[in-house]
C-alpha cells in the first residue's frame, strides 16, 4: 500500500473539519470529536496542527485563496464594472451553496469561543471583498453604467451586507434556504437603485 503524499493528512483533517461544520444541527467541534471521525488520536492531529485555531486558519486560507482567485479572474476577464459586481456576488453566494461548512466560518458561527484572531482575519477578508466591490463600482461609474453620483463605498457595503445576510439565512436554516433563491429578482432591484 503506497504511503500518503506530504501534506495529505493535513488536507484530510481540514476536509473532515469542513464536513463536520456542514451538520445542520451544529455543535462545538472538539479535537476529540474530529480525531474520532478521522479514526486517529488527538496526538495525531497535533502532529499536523499546533492547535485547533491553526486548523481553522487552514480553512480560512482555503476560503481566501478560492474567493480572491475567483474575484481576480472576474476582474481580469470581465470588462464591465457592473457585470464584475454581479458576477462577484453570484460567486460569493455560489461558494456558500457549494461549501456550507465554510459558510459557518465566513459568518463567524464556527469561530465562536475560538481564538479571536480568527474572527479578525474573517473581518479582514470581508473588508477585502467589500474593497473589490467598491473598485468594480468605480469602474461601472467611469464606464457610465451607473450614475457618477452613486456612492460606491455605500453601495459596496450594502451589497456585502446583502451577501452576508443570505449566508446567515442559509446557515441558520440548516442549509435549507438557498442563498441563490430569488437572486435575479433582487439583482433587478439593486440595478434599479443605481
Amino acid at each position: 500500500m503506497p504511503g500518503r503524499k506530504p501534506g495529505q493528512r493535513r488536507v484530510e483533517i481540514l476536509h473532515m473539519l469542513a464536513r463536520m461544520l456542514e451538520a445542520p444541527r451544529w455543535e462545538k467541534i472538539t479535537t476529540a470529536a474530529l480525531a474520532a471521525r478521522l479514526e486517529v488520536s488527538e496526538a495525531a492531529l497535533y502532529r499536523h496542527f499546533a492547535s485547533k485555531a491553526q486548523m481553522y486558519e487552514g480553512l480560512i486560507e482555503f476560503i481566501e485563496e478560492t474567493l480572491f482567485g475567483l474575484i481576480n479572474r472576474i476582474g481580469a476577464e470581465e470588462p464591465s464594472g457592473l457585470k464584475q459586481v454581479e458576477k462577484t456576488i453570484v460567486m460569493l453566494l455560489g461558494f456558500a451553496q457549494k461549501n456550507p461548512g465554510m459558510t459557518r466560518v465566513l459568518i463567524g458561527d464556527a469561530l465562536m469561543n475560538e481564538d479571536e484572531r480568527l474572527q479578525a482575519r474573517i473581518n479582514q477578508l470581508l473588508d477585502r471583498v467589500e474593497a473589490s466591490l467598491k473598485q468594480s463600482l468605480r469602474f461601472a461609474s467611469q464606464q457610465g453604467e451607473i450614475d457618477s453620483a452613486t456612492d460606491g463605498a455605500a453601495y459596496a457595503g450594502l451589497l456585502l451586507d446583502l451577501v452576508i445576510g443570505r449566508w446567515h439565512r442559509f446557515a441558520k436554516s440548516g442549509y435549507k434556504r438557498d442563498p441563490m433563491a430569488l437572486w435575479h429578482e433582487h439583482w433587478k432591484s439593486v440595478l434599479a437603485s443605481f
